[in-house]
């Protein structure tokens, strides 16, 4: 018992050695590191901020009314040929904008934060940036279907990669400060400190890693106190009275209306991409010029809110309306399916904004609806409909976003009701499981599949894209090249890779040919006659993309 009680003593007293070593020298690195999260949360949470007034200030001003919150209702009384204007001319200025300042003439979003956090380590553009702030400012002030929460994260995005830069921090860093800004605009933003946490680490770094944890938790907090010293603490929504469930014979209720949830996330989004799809091959057609294709989308909404002025803005009066049940069954469906026609119309034409506000709207319109029928089939073991509208709200944003955790959480902070956990829950994880099926995982990656970057597969796939041919081939000169002569041979038969290639062009070829290297060449001849660079060796390619993987793996587990 005493060698025993040796034994453990001396492995203590290395573990408080180990322990006081990793603190004295590495602690103070962590700390100043959580201050820095401190500062780009904070950063991030004013920019969010200033975001909202900017809009709420615009939007009045253009409107005419000092009250943003019940503009719904207040353009319902506005001469019709204003309100098909004013988003008319507000498409006008952001199709100027874009195409000045915008390679592609797109908006920046959230898809684009996600690909700088997987393959430009927590980086994003931001001259373009930048353009998309100004416009989706322009956007949601004058009328466009959409919500903020898209351009706020993109803003705290841009602000994370200006720290970045300037403290010349790493890949792992630098998606840790990604995180960070993102998690305090999404909390500072919607007053949601635990969701925008999550939100930074679900969707924009797409792992759970301990060592980002905390930081990210810090920028949460500052977001979110940013927010309540402009707004107080309050929720975005309130809801009438206690909603309780009627356990247990309601519970296959929101099992079938998560169902019904995750069927309406895809279609609204097969309906933006289609939207889009159509979009581009009508103004290729008419030969339309870009700065022209938003100022004809927002002459289309103009038209649609002049019968439904519910689709102007983020939406919230109209939610909030669903929340509390003041709409009929008939209103809510047909709400919903103008909304998302309105939210498809806006992203097609290339204006900006996010797709979470309408996803909120669309879902608690969903939810009541199937809350009206639920209700009315088994009155006597039903709770009020208005739970079902908040159970929709969480399971199509969920779907849409491919964010069940951190979407069930906002819908949480959102309304302040934590009493009907059990039923958001069921209908979130039925709604993205369907979705999941049908489409890439979310909206964003979604997206980005579109664009050919496959982040939906995992790292497996999308960090063969990182690697250029010719920062892992041998060059001709190199110890161990290929021989030369072999190699002119395979490029007469065609079999050569052009040093701009990836990897994820490299290894396929290499499993159907076989060969064990592949001459890699560059067009530099003013005829255009192939130069031979060097080769890439298949070995060469698997050990760069297993240290990839390892690398990868390691920070998501660490």
């Amino acid at each position: 018992m005493l060698s025993q009680f040796d034994r453990h003593w001396r492995e203590t007293r290395a573990a408080c050695a180990e322990g006081w070593d990793l603190l004295r020298h590495k602690g103070p690195g962590q700390i100043t590191f959580w201050m820095i999260a401190l500062v780009v949360g904070a950063a991030s949470g004013f920019a969010a901020l200033l975001f909202r007034l900017a809009i709420e200030r615009l939007q009045a001003a253009l409107y005419g009314t000092e009250d943003v919150s019940t503009l719904a209702t207040f353009a319902s009384g506005l001469p019709w040929i204003w309100v098909l204007l004013v988003p008319a001319l507000g498409g006008g200025v952001v199709g100027l904008i874009l195409h000045k300042f915008t390679p592609d003439g797109r908006v920046r979003s959230v898809a684009d934060v996600i690909e700088g956090a997987a393959l430009r380590d927590g980086r994003v553009e931001k001259k373009a940036g930048l353009a998309s702030a100004l416009c989706s400012w322009i956007t949601l002030s004058t009328g466009g279907s959409t919500g903020r929460e898209g351009p706020v994260v993109h803003i705290a995005a841009m602000i994370s990669s200006w720290a970045s830069n300037l403290l010349r921090v790493d890949g792992i860093t630098g998606r840790d400060l990604l995180g960070c800004a993102v998690a305090a605009a999404v909390s500072s933003s919607f007053n949601a400190p635990i969701a925008g946490a999550l939100f930074g680490l679900e969707v924009v770094l797409r792992h759970f890693a301990l060592h980002a944890f905390a930081p990210i938790v810090v920028a949460s907090a500052a977001g979110t106190v940013i927010n309540r010293l402009a707004f107080g603490d309050v929720t975005e929504f309130v809801l009438p009275g206690q909603t309780t469930v009627e356990f247990y014979l309601e519970l296959p209720a929101f099992f079938l209306m998560g169902l019904v949830c995750g069927l309406v996330a895809v279609l609204m989004m097969w309906a933006i991409f289609w939207s889009d799809d159509l979009g581009t091959t009508i103004q290729r057609r008419l030969s339309l010029p870009h700065w022209l294709r938003p100022a004809v989308t927002g002459l289309m909404l103009g038209a649609i809110a002049i019968l439904f002025p519910h689709i102007i803005g983020v939406g919230y009066e109209t939610t909030s309306r669903a929340l509390t049940g003041t709409l009929g069954l008939g209103e809510a469906m047909l709400f919903a399916v103008v909304k998302v026609a309105a939210v498809s119309v806006t992203m097609a034409g290339r204006m900006g904004g996010g797709v979470f506000s309408p996803s909120l709207m669309v879902g608690a319109l969903t939810g009541l609806a199937f809350g009206h029928v639920a209700t009315a089939i088994v009155p006597d073991h039903s709770s009020a409909f208005t739970l079902y509208a908040l159970a929709g709200m969480g399971a199509v944003a969920a779907a849409v976003l491919g964010a069940p955790i951190s979407t069930t959480l906002i819908v949480f902070e959102l309304t302040g009701d934590w009493q009907t956990g059990l039923a958001v829950m069921i209908s979130v994880s039925m709604s993205t499981a369907v979705a999941s099926r049908l489409v890439h995982r979310s909206f964003f990656l979604t997206q980005l599949e579109r664009r050919n970057v496959h982040l939906a597969a995992g790292p497996q796939a999308y960090l063969l894209a990182m690697f250029r041919v010719q920062g892992v081939m041998r060059p001709v000169t190199a110890e161990g090249a290929a021989d030369e002569e072999a190699c002119l041979r395979m490029m007469d038969q065609g079999l050569y890779l052009n040093a701009q290639s990836t990897l994820e062009t490299a290894l396929p070829l290499f499993e159907k040919s076989g060969v064990a290297y592949l001459p890699v060449i560059t067009r530099t001849e003013p005829d255009g006659t192939p130069v031979l660079q060097g080769a890439l060796f298949h070995v060469d390619a698997l050990k760069a993309y297993n240290r990839a993987l390892a690398a990868t793996a390691e920070e998501e587990h660490s």
